[in-house]
């Protein structure tokens, strides 16, 4: 959450495909590095490592592949991408632990270690440099801190950006309660095993992986805002329905809700490839992963607290609170009004005026953000 937007900055600035590379060889080190803790400082220490690497990484391929693809493709390519780490994050574990029953437990790690070095090989193999045009990407008259708030405010400012990332925390909220409490209401209420809790849990991930094939697929697939919405709906309403579900209905339940979490986090994607200018997409992808991740901080406590005092009703009771919130972030929104928003891009470009009576900025070369219209279409 707080090295996102610093990267949102370097992405801007640097090669993207050597900083793909770069941060993949240095997360190889790092895995490598865990058969051999002996202490728990340790562990905590290369998890921070590792989490601050990946929050390099993210906007960084994030923000790329809108410079690789066309404005066609593009949709498809980050729907394909989300669809490869929600499935991925399903077969990883059963390959991780088939390794470790084959082999050792140290095995895992360094079998890891090879994947990011196969992946770094493969980035590096890429044609060309990723460095995208400097015009406005980088202004002398800007400070770092002020450059680190360009991404927050494209997000905040513009209306359709501003919408998805509201309902990123209704979708946080429900995933937090899915991840923290469905454990213990499966052994716990359920009575059954392990088994049946990674099947509940791998129904969550296929419902995202299936969301985000139809999203990437469909010809005529439905208008980013209002995925979105159907995406806050179905996160929310299978807790309102959870309690009393047994293990297939909760399984359906689940993938339901990992639909909805696809929904809306993938949109959003594409709505910001398509509203951002290239040269700010770093900084924006970057805040837009901080800010998530904002939302994961506050929901994993909230999580615990609904599991605590409602034992018997957590599942209800969180998503009452997510419905409210969403209802609440509609009449704030009015996404009915973004459907039809101007198209264009947010920007940044330098000014120059001959003396400080030209501007009320006063600033020679000042730099300006802003919205540069187009001839108003529905948001795609």
């Amino acid at each position: 959450m707080l090295l996102a937007p610093i990267a949102g900055v370097l992405v801007d600035r640097l090669d993207r495909k050597g900083l793909m590379v770069t941060t993949h060889l240095v997360r190889m080190i790092l895995v490598s590095l865990f058969p051999f803790v002996s202490d728990g400082w340790q562990l905590y220490l290369l998890v921070v490592l590792l989490s601050g690497f990946h929050a390099l990484f993210t906007p960084t391929y994030t923000a790329t592949l809108p410079v690789m693809t066309t404005a066609e493709e593009c949709p498809a390519a980050i729907a394909l991408s989300n669809a490869t780490y929600q499935l991925l994050s399903i077969l990883g574990p059963a390959i991780a632990g088939s390794v470790a029953a084959l082999f050792n437990t140290r095995s895992v790690f360094f079998l890891d270690a090879l994947t990011f070095l196969v992946a770094a090989g493969l980035i590096a193999w890429l044609p060309r440099a990723l460095i995208v045009p400097r015009e406005g990407a980088v202004s002398p008259h800007r400070g770092f801190l002020e450059e680190l708030s360009v991404g927050s405010q494209c997000l905040w400012w513009d209306r359709a950006i501003r919408y998805g990332l509201l309902l990123q925390l209704v979708a946080a909220i429900a995933g937090a309660e899915i991840l923290v409490n469905t454990v213990g209401y499966v052994q716990g209420t359920l009575q059954a095993g392990s088994q049946a809790y990674g099947s509940i849990m791998a129904a969550f991930g296929v419902g995202a992986t299936l969301a985000a094939v139809i999203w990437g697929c469909s010809c005529r697939r439905p208008r980013a805002v209002g995925a979105m919405g159907l995406g806050g709906i179905l996160t929310v309403l299978p807790l309102l329905t959870a309690y009393g579900a047994n293990v297939p209905s909760l399984a359906l339940l689940w993938a339901i809700a990992g639909m909805g979490k696809t929904l809306v986090n993938v949109p959003l994607q594409t709505i910001i490839a398509e509203r951002v200018a290239v040269d700010l997409q770093g900084r924006v992808y970057g805040a837009q992963f901080a800010w998530s991740h904002l939302w994961w901080v506050l929901a994993y406590p909230l999580a615990g607290w609904f599991g605590s005092q409602f034992p018997a009703q957590h599942f209800f009771y969180t998503g009452l609170g997510g419905l409210v919130l969403l209802i609440a972030f509609v009449v704030l929104s009015q996404p009915w009004q973004l459907q039809h928003l101007p198209t264009g891009f947010w920007h940044s470009h330098p000014h120059n005026y001959d003396s400080e009576q030209d501007h009320p900025h006063r600033l020679q070369g000042y730099q300006h953000f802003h919205f540069h219209t187009n001839p108003p279409t529905a948001i795609r």
